[in-house]
């Protein structure tokens, strides 16, 4: 690949279509995966705050004596449902690559292919690249700690 000027005077670097087309299929391959993984994190804690439900439906049964260890129990769910900030903090993060993904494979695409007049003059423009690096600051969990936006 060699580096040019494009008609702006900005350096470019001229890379063949194939490999452009390639690499958009790479991203794109890669955006379903992320959103395959979104799905299933999904799934798991939907099933994670029933079964969380279930448990504390038992645990709150009267026919149950007040003791340490049902205090115990109780708190110990408690801070297990706190940790499932963690699927807020991964959907935000997914969000974010996806539409990085999309933005980088859409961005490639028009810039390998060129973009006719028809395109040029519609509506349709190409995504922006999030303007936030990393839209969640959260490196680790406790009760109420995570900054979600």
């Amino acid at each position: 690949m060699q580096t040019m000027q494009n008609p702006s005077g900005v350096p470019a670097v001229a890379v063949p279509v194939m490999v452009a087309a390639e690499l958009q299929d790479a991203l794109l391959v890669t955006l379903r995966d992320l959103q395959r993984l979104e799905g299933l994190l999904d799934h798991a804690t939907h099933n994670l705050l029933e079964r969380f439900e279930q448990v504390n439906g038992q645990l709150s049964q009267p026919a149950l004596p007040d003791s340490t260890a049902l205090a115990t129990a109780r708190e110990s769910l408690r801070l297990a449902v706190t940790e499932l900030q963690f699927h807020d903090m991964s959907s935000q993060l997914i969000a974010h690559m996806a539409h990085t993904l999309q933005a980088c494979a859409f961005r490639l695409g028009a810039a390998a292919m060129g973009r006719d007049e028809d395109e040029a003059e519609s509506a349709i423009s190409l995504p922006n690249l999030p303007e936030k690096p990393n839209p969640v600051t959260q490196s680790e969990m406790d009760a109420g700690s995570v900054e979600l936006f």
